[in-house]
Order: C-alpha cells, then sequence, then structure tokens
C-alpha cells in the first residue's frame, strides 16, 4: 500500500501597526492588536475549530487508520493562547488519539536559516520545547520557515538529533525524478528528505475553487483516483496544506470540508493507499537515492527559490539591518526585547516588501496591510530603528553610546532620589 502523507501548516504573524517616524522614540508598542485578536478569531471560527472537529471525528471513527501532521508556528501558538485558547484545546484532544503527529520549526518563522545557524538552532529548540510543553511530543521531524532547505541545512538538522526534514518537490532540483520518493541529504545521507508534492498540494490549498481549471470542481472521487494512478514505482505522496485553506481561503460553500471528510474515507477504504505520519514513512521507506541542493529552495514563487522573501534592495537591508542586532540579543535579558526580537523575525515582514508578482500563496495579501513594498519598508526600519534605540540602552554599541547610559542610569538614579527627598520634604512640612 501506497502512504499518503498529508500535513498542515498553521500560520499567523504579529501583524505591526502603522508606525511613524514621530513615533521612534516615544512608543515602543509596534503591534496592532485589534486586527490580531479579530482575525484570530474569525479564523478560529471558520477554520481551525471546524476542521480540527471534522478530524477528531474522523480519528475517532476509523480507528487508527486516520493519521495527519502538523506544522504550527510558536507565534501562531501564542495567539491561540491569548485569542482563542480553545484551539489549543482542540489540538491537545486531537494529540491524545495518537493518529497525530507534530513538526518542529523555527519558533518565529524567521528566515535565520538563511544567516545564523545558531540563531536558527535555538529556534527550533524553542518551538520543540513548546510543542512537547503543550502535545507531549518532542518533534523527530523538522519543516523549515516557507520550506527552506538545502544541503547544509538538512545536514545541520541532522547534528541537531532530527531524522527528517520536509522540502519542496522543486523541478529544477528533481530534474526528471519524482518528489514521491524519500531522498537522502547530499552531507549526511542519514538525513531523509521527504519532498512535497506540490502540484497536488496546490490543487487543494490554492486551486480548489477555482472555476476557470479542467478538473473544477475537484471531488474526492477524482482526487484519490489521482493518487491511485500514480506510478507503481513511486513510494509515497506528501500533501502540504495550508489550513486556513479549510473555511477561510476557501469558504465551507465551496464545499472544501465535504471534500477533506469524503477524501479521507475514500483513502482508507482504497486497498493501495494508506495514510501514514512521517516518522513512519522514514522508517518503513529507504531512500532511492541522495539529492543534491547547494542552493536554497522554498515553496515561495513559481521558481521555488528565495527571490519573493529576499530578492530585492529594501528585503535585503531590512534583513541585513535585523540580524546585525544578533550578537548584541545574545547579551540582552530583557524579555519584552526578547519576544519583540522574535516577532519581528517572522518571514512575512520581508514578504511583504516583495516587488515582484508571489502567487504561490497569494492568500497571504490579505494580510498585508501596506499598499506599497517601500511603505512596508519604511514601516518596518521605523519599528527597527526604535528597537534598537531600546537595546542600546541595555546592550549599548560602543563606548560613547556606553557612556550615555551611564550617564542616563545616574540621572535616573538621581531623578528618583529628588523625587523621595521632595515626599519626605513634604511629609515634614506638613
Amino acid at each position: 500500500m501506497k502512504p499518503v502523507c498529508l500535513f498542515f501548516h498553521a500560520h499567523r504573524p504579529f501583524r505591526l501597526r502603522h508606525y511613524r517616524f514621530f513615533d521612534i522614540g516615544n512608543d515602543h508598542y509596534y503591534y496592532d492588536d485589534y486586527f490580531n485578536e479579530t482575525a484570530m478569531r474569525r479564523m478560529a471560527e471558520k477554520s481551525y475549530l471546524p476542521v480540527n472537529e471534522l478530524l477528531l471525528k474522523l480519528a475517532k471513527k476509523l480507528k487508527g487508520k486516520f493519521k495527519v501532521s502538523f506544522s504550527i508556528t510558536g507565534l501562531a501558538l501564542e495567539q491561540f493562547e491569548l485569542y482563542s485558547p480553545e484551539v489549543i484545546e482542540s489540538f491537545k484532544k486531537l494529540a491524545k488519539t495518537g493518529c497525530v503527529e507534530f513538526l518542529s520549526e523555527p519558533y518565529s518563522h524567521a528566515l535565520s536559516s538563511l544567516k545564523n545557524p545558531d540563531i536558527f538552532e535555538k529556534q527550533v529548540k524553542q518551538h520543540e520545547e513548546r510543542i512537547l510543553g503543550l502535545f507531549g511530543q518532542r518533534p523527530r521531524i523538522l519543516r523549515n520557515t516557507e520550506m527552506i532547505y538545502f544541503d547544509n541545512i538538512g545536514a545541520l538538522a541532522a547534528e541537531m538529533g532530527y531524522k527528517g526534514m520536509l522540502a519542496e518537490g522543486a523541478e529544477h532540483v528533481l530534474g526528471w525524478e519524482s518528489p514521491n520518493f524519500v531522498y537522502a541529504n547530499a552531507i549526511n545521507p542519514e538525513m531523509k528528505i521527504l519532498m512535497i508534492n506540490s502540484k497536488l498540494s496546490d490543487d487543494i490549498s490554492s486551486r480548489f475553487s477555482d472555476k476557470n481549471r479542467s478538473e473544477f470542481p475537484l471531488t474526492a472521487e477524482k482526487f484519490t483516483n489521482r493518487l491511485e494512478k500514480t506510478e507503481k514505482r513511486e513510494d509515497v505522496v506528501n500533501i502540504f496544506l495550508n489550513y486556513e485553506s479549510f473555511g477561510e481561503h476557501q469558504s465551507k460553500e465551496s464545499g472544501i470540508f465535504d471534500f477533506l471528510e469524503k477524501f479521507v474515507e475514500l483513502v482508507v477504504k482504497n486497498p493501495t493507499l494508506k495514510f501514514s505520519t512521517p516518522s513512519e514513512i522514514i522508517e518503513e521507506l529507504k531512500p532511492v537515492s541522495v539529492i543534491k541542493v547547494p542552493n536554497p529552495v522554498s515553496w515561495a514563487g513559481e521558481e521555488c527559490g528565495i527571490t519573493a522573501l529576499l530578492g530585492n534592495d529594501i528585503q535585503k537591508e531590512a534583513y541585513e539591518k535585523l540580524y546585525s542586532l544578533s550578537e548584541r540579543m545574545e547579551k540582552c535579558s530583557n524579555h519584552e526585547l526578547h519576544k519583540d526580537w522574535d516577532y519581528l523575525q517572522a518571514s512575512d515582514h520581508f514578504y511583504y516588501m516583495s516587488t515582484k508578482n508571489y502567487s504561490h500563496d497569494s492568500n497571504r495579501n490579505l494580510l498585508n496591510p501596506f499598499n506599497t513594498p517601500y511603505e512596508a519598508f519604511i514601516n518596518y526600519m521605523n519599528i527597527l530603528s526604535d528597537f534598537k534605540t531600546r537595546l542600546n540602552s541595555f546592550v549599548p554599541e560602543n563606548e560613547i553610546e556606553n557612556k550615555i547610559v551611564y550617564l542616563q542610569k545616574l540621572i535616573d538614579e538621581n531623578e528618583k532620589k529628588i523625587k523621595k527627598l521632595e515626599t519626605e520634604l513634604k511629609r515634614l512640612q506638613s
């Protein structure tokens, strides 16, 4: 029986508010709380809760024959806890069925793997501990931000103890081969690579409601038949879906919920197919060959590179300015700064600065609060300027700033003493 590996991805960045130049140094809060809460509650009602309820029903009904995997970012988990804690509870119920595997990834959906391996490793460990604490599982499979994969990061994941890693089944990487096999990392062949079948995945996530596509409407019977007809020599089919496709990007009225339920039941009944978790895949199947990926690939854009994220000068400048603060953040112990540091690393902020057509995840445009890439860049750089000023007060950049911080502390202490003496004087006078 050919395994079908079904992945769901959930991510919610903390959307930034419009932050003006005159806010720098005067207002240290960067987030649009109203939008974040409203969007999360809407998403919970329309997508997360009903889909989790459906999956729980299927898990109980099919008694171990249905299996599914989740990749949920740390920022999404934080917003669940803040605005819709019932979503966390619904995931916990799913975890208890034994039919669910949780993946690990950089906590803040950051692009750190392209810049700083140490930060990347810490963020993955941070996420791993959060998953363990919430759901009682320590992830064995890694999924990088935006499905970014290249040889070095796969080898690093192996050193970190992971057994498998997800990658986009990019045509320019696979050549004549198919994504429906298990591959091995080119540096460390012990690391197994699961390639996503992007065509099948996008047919559900992006094109389900497209009336112009030849197969509209896409029914569960048609889709299952396509899986059944994949070449017999192929080992596995990996389908990776944006969780918000169900109920948000594809409305309930489109039939997406009925499609999912029927599809799961058809696969379970099919004598040639079965559901498996990624950990089961890497234990059961051997790699057919090494896959060489010297340069980063991702699921971003038609070329499956990183140009939609870091392809223009303003994206690169913002990215370099952010990570130029890395060493000083290592020395900083302030909790609020570290929280902002996490939130500001989300890849979405750089995506909003893209000046090219980024059609792969066009639904993410709905979350973009900026009219132009340049507006997004200016807003982000204003916030980064304020963030840097705050960081300077804890970890000065140079000797001059160190003296300024020292003098400021003296002034603050003296002001406190003066206020105390004034209070004492008033008490004595009265």
